[in-house]
This record gives structure tokens, C-alpha cells and sequence, in this order.
């Protein structure tokens, strides 16, 4: 048979592939029953379910389905029917459970109706690592089904399945998949890459926590700079510091915590702390380092250095020459910037005490780029919630941000903040440069990778995008900082998807003006007028001199189209031009 004769098509479908579990054993214990059970189950009770939700039966393989649908939506609906199904206690098939396996993509289909392709051999793959009773689907199905179904999807990371040649992206529903959860830093590092969670330090003697956790958040960002380590992001770091180690080794499949204290003895600082090895829950080493202020900083140098050479055992080939940002000059300019980053962005008190924080550190120390950087973001975000005319606080925040990056050229802290303001003053091009030049520098930490996706949002390339957004939860799947979904739903949002991008910005852990302002947008644009009302009156009552004008001038959109996009939504929400 030849695509020639006519007899092949190819069509774009949803694949659902289900098995039975442990057939074989149950079959050598009571072979009459088993196949009395399964074929009952697969002739007259499955295909009921698929019918229903307009699919089709492609074949019965004896102990397993394979079914085709034209909506990825019935076919997960489908396949949590028929698992709910089979897990109550009415059953007429008792002791039958099914793993399944969901995928969406291009098929072949030949003149018998079977079906073949790449899309197929995913989800058969998928169904072979569910759990007993759970279902997996791909990242295609959960793009196309997440804002229109309410369910509990679980990211389980990206698997190398039997014969597909890339990587897949898995989630599940009901039950996690069977086998080995893919690592910290799965995605870029390997199956052999030890992964390494620091806990946040613990404050003692008189040591604020803004300190411990600064330090902290500094230590993890060194620590990405190794390629050879999979590193817990800070953001992960805080969510799971109060989950016990065993079950951070059986969840995440981690190999080494490293957690510690802080103290402060009169002018000096005790560091104290201990790599443990987490599958056998031994010490590997444990040290304590006593510092002047200065010292603090040579200190977090050796620490890291002496992680990375246990852990990895071959420091100079680590890339432990790379370069290092600048540190600065005294503890107490860099405590000025742990106090300002301690403070909640959002709220305009807050934020005005953290610029002065940070104003201070650079009265203490002219030469510590950082305190520049964050200063300059600090003036960036006081000139886009301005709903006036002048770009005066905007040039300010460059000129800052631009002797930050003169200071510390290796901070990527400093890069990302220069690269944010420039994208605010259209200069793309150089923008770009300075976010490849920190994802370089820390290949590993998923802030970086996500900040990518960031820049191509606001480029015009929405879906390359989305990609990098992925694969920072792939580094980290528990990456989840504030402003990250939000800037996913803008992605989907100027992708023309406004479901899925107000299921992201609902996420939004804060609802800042500009996040309700596309909440609105995408409301319009769904045709739900009464929410797109109510989140334009939101909008009003938190920015009473908002102006839609305004507002889209300052987004640094590249495509005058997407720009476009977004005032015709606000507008449609009723908010003023």
C-alpha cells in the first residue's frame, strides 16, 4: 500500500491508548476469568465511554484500546470517565485497572481506518508509564485542553520515552507516572547530573532573615553558573523548606541538601553548615567558616567551590574560571540591598523604603553595580505605573542601569535589569545580547531561562516563547515566582489564545494593575462582557488615571500589530482611551 493509491490521509487528531494492567499475571492465575473480565471490558463497556464522547474504537489489541478523537478536550474527558469508572466499587469488571496515554498531533490513517504516526507511538508510550489508574498526556494535549478543563494536571517533567527521539513533556492526572521522576535540571544537564537543594539558611544571633535568605538566594545563583549540577531554584529552595528529606529524594529524585545557620558574633559572622548526602541521609562534610564583614563574601566563594568540587569532583572543568560578578566592598551595602529585596514589590511604601535601601548601598559603596541595578528598576517601575507623558524616570532607570552592568559586567542581575529597560526603549537588539549574556553565565537557573521568554513575548514570537517559559519548569518544576504566569498569559494573550491566557493570568499570585488590565483584555475578547467590566472597574479603582493609550505605549511590544491587540481589547473592557 502506497500514500499513491489514494488509501492514506492524514489528519490532525487525539490519540488515546489504554492497557490493562498486570494482564499476564492475572491471566496465569485464572485465565478463564481474566479474559471474561477484560474482553467485557473492552467490547461492551469502553467503547460506550469513547461514543459518547465522539471518538472511535481504531482497534481492540486483546488487553488494550486505541481510540481516535477530533477534540483533545472529549478525549481527556473521556479517559477520566472511563478511569473514575473503572475505580468505583460498582463495577461490573472488578480488579481491572488501565494505565492510559493521551497525545495530539499529525497521523496516518490508511483505508482500514488503523492508524499510525508519530502521534500514535507517543501516546502508546505515554500509557506504558502511567500508573495503574493514571492517565498521561503530552504537553500538546495539555495546551490544548488546560483552559477548558478544570482538572488537577500534575507536570511530571520531560521523559525519554522507548523510540521517540526528543524528549517529551508529561503530565498526568489522578496518579503520578510510574518509574523515576526526571531530576532538578532534567532538561539541560542529564540523567546523571547530581541535583543539589540549599535550604534556606537559618537566622541565629541576632542575623535578620532578610540576611540568611539573601544569602542564600546568592549561594543558589553561584551554584547555577556549574553545568555539571542540577540546582534547585531559590523560589524552590522557600517552598520546600520544611519537607522532609526523604521525601524530597523520592519526589524529586534529589542527591544532596546543603542547609546551614548564620550567626552573628559582635563585628564577626559564623557561618555553620553541612553537605548531606540525601539518599542515605549522611554527612558529607560539615564546616563552619568566622569572617570580618568583608570576608563574608570570600567566604561564599570558598562554599561554593567546595560544594561544587565534592559534589562533582572536578572544580576547574565546572567552569570555576568563569567569571564571577563583582562583590561589594563592605557587608553593610550589601545588606542595604538584602533589605530592600526583602520588601514586597507592589505596594508604593514598600517600594519607596526599598529605594532608599538600595540609594543607600550606593552612598556606602559607589562601586557595587547590583545596588545600581536594582535602584534602576525601582525608577522603571515608578515610570510605567505613570500614566503621564514624560519619559524622564526612563531615562534615569537607563543611565543607572547602565553604569550597574560598567560595575558588575558578569552580574546577571545587573544584565536582565539593563536588558528590561532597553526593551522599554525599543532597543531590542542589545537586549537580547545582555539576556543571552546572563543565561550564559547561569545556563542552569531557571529565572534566566524564563527571562528569555520575556524578551520573546514582547518580540513578536509569542510560541518561542512559551518554550522558554517551559523549560524553566523543566530546570525546576516548581518554579512559580510571581510575575511568571502573568507573563505567560500575556504570551498566549498576543498568540491570539485569550482562554488559556486568563486561566495563566489567574495565577498571578498578586494582581498588580497591568495583570487585571489583561484579565480585561482577554475577557473582550472571549466575549465575556460582565468580567471584562469588572476587571476594567478593578483596573479604575486601583489606577483611577489610567489611560489606555498610555498604558499600551509603555508595553515593549516590537510588532505594532501585538500593541494593536491589546488596545482593542482594553477598549472593548470599557476602560478609558
Amino acid at each position: 500500500m502506497t500514500a499513491n493509491n489514494g488509501t492514506l490521509k492524514r489528519r490532525l487528531t487525539a490519540i488515546v491508548v489504554a492497557d490493562v494492567v498486570g494482564y499476564s499475571q492475572q491471566m496465569a492465575e485464572d485465565e478463564e476469568g481474566t479474559f471474561t473480565r477484560v474482553r467485557a471490558l473492552m467490547h461492551d463497556e469502553i467503547p460506550g465511554y469513547v461514543h459518547r464522547h465522539d471518538g472511535r474504537v481504531v482497534k481492540n489489541t486483546g488487553d488494550g484500546i486505541v481510540a481516535e478523537f477530533l477534540s483533545a478536550v472529549e478525549a481527556v474527558r473521556c479517559g477520566v470517565a472511563i478511569q473514575a469508572y473503572l475505580a468505583s466499587p460498582e463495577r461490573p469488571s472488578p480488579g481491572l485497572s488501565l494505565r492510559m496515554g493521551i497525545n495530539f498531533g499529525d497521523i496516518i490513517v490508511d483505508g482500514d481506518g488503523d492508524v499510525f504516526g508519530d502521534g500514535v507511538n507517543v501516546a502508546a508510550r505515554l500509557e506504558q508509564i502511567a500508573a495503574p489508574g493514571g492517565i498521561c498526556l503530552s504537553a500538546k494535549v495539555h495546551e490544548e485542553v488546560r483552559a477548558g478543563l478544570q482538572l488537577p494536571f500534575e507536570y511530571c517533567g520531560d521523559f525519554l520515552l522507548k523510540n521517540i527521539p526528543r524528549p517529551v513533556a508529561v503530565y498526568s492526572l489522578i496518579h503520578r507516572p510510574d518509574g523515576p521522576a526526571p531530576s532538578i535540571g532534567a532538561e539541560t544537564s542529564g540523567s546523571n547530573t547530581p541535583s543539589i537543594l540549599v535550604r534556606p539558611f537559618v537566622s541565629t544571633g541576632g542575623v535578620e532573615p532578610y540576611f540568611s535568605e539573601g544569602f542564600t538566594e546568592d549561594v543558589i545563583t553561584e551554584l547555577t553558573r556549574f553545568t555539571q549540577l542540577s540546582v534547585a531554584s531559590y523560589h524552590t529552595s522557600m517552598r520546600l523548606k520544611d519537607v522532609d528529606l526523604p521525601k524530597l529524594v523520592s519526589d524529586i529524585g534529589l542527591d544532596f541538601e546543603l542547609a546551614g545557620r548564620i550567626r552573628r558574633m559582635g563585628k564577626r559572622i559564623r557561618l555553620s553548615c553541612e553537605l548531606v548526602d540525601a539518599t542515605s541521609g549522611g554527612d558529607v562534610w560539615a564546616e563552619h567558616y568566622d569572617s570580618d564583614d568583608q570576608d563574608i563574601f570570600d567566604v561564599q566563594d570558598e562554599l561554593v567551590r567546595k560544594i561544587v568540587g565534592t559534589v562533582i569532583g572536578r572544580l576547574k572543568a565546572a567552569g570555576a574560571e568563569k567569571a564571577r560578578r563583582k562583590p561589594p566592598a563592605n557587608l553593610a551595602a550589601y545588606e542595604c540591598v538584602l533589605r530592600g529585596n526583602a520588601l514586597p514589590l507592589g505596594d508604593l511604601a514598600s517600594e519607596a523604603e526599598a529605594r532608599q535601601w538600595y540609594q543607600r548601598a550606593i552612598d556606602l559603596d559607589p562601586t557595587y553595580g547590583r545596588a545600581y541595578a536594582k535602584l534602576a528598576h525601582y525608577k522603571q517601575l515608578e515610570w510605567f505605573r505613570d500614566m503621564g507623558s514624560s519619559d524622564a524616570l526612563l531615562d534615569e532607570a537607563h543611565a543607572i542601569a547602565k553604569k550597574a552592568v560598567a560595575l558588575s559586567p558578569n552580574d546577571p542581575v545587573c544584565l536582565n535589569i539593563l536588558g528590561w529597560v532597553l526593551l522599554h526603549r525599543r532597543d531590542f537588539d542589545v537586549a537580547a545580547q545582555l539576556y543571552a549574556r546572563a543565561l550564559y553565565l547561569n545556563p542552569n537557573d531557571p529565572e534566566q531561562v524564563s527571562y528569555l521568554g520575556t524578551l520573546y513575548t514582547f518580540c513578536g514570537e509569542p510560541d518561542r516563547a512559551m518554550q522558554w517559559f517551559e523549560r524553566a519548569q523543566v530546570l525546576d518544576p516548581l518554579y512559580e515566582p510571581s510575575w511568571y504566569w502573568p507573563f505567560r498569559g500575556i504570551a498566549h494573550f498576543i498568540a491570539g489564545r485569550p482562554e488559556p491566557a486568563l486561566v495563566a493570568l489567574s495565577r498571578s499570585s498578586t494582581m498588580p494593575t497591568w495583570v487585571t488590565a489583561y484579565m480585561a483584555a482577554s475577557s473582550s475578547a472571549l466575549g465575556r462582557e460582565s468580567d471584562a467590566k469588572l476587571y476594567a472597574a478593578r483596573v479604575l479603582a486601583g489606577t483611577p488615571s489610567f489611560s489606555c493609550s498610555r498604558f499600551v505605549a509603555k508595553e515593549p511590544y516590537r510588532l505594532e500589530e501585538d500593541r494593536a491587540t491589546l488596545l482593542k481589547g482594553l477598549l472593548a473592557a470599557g476602560l478609558p482611551n
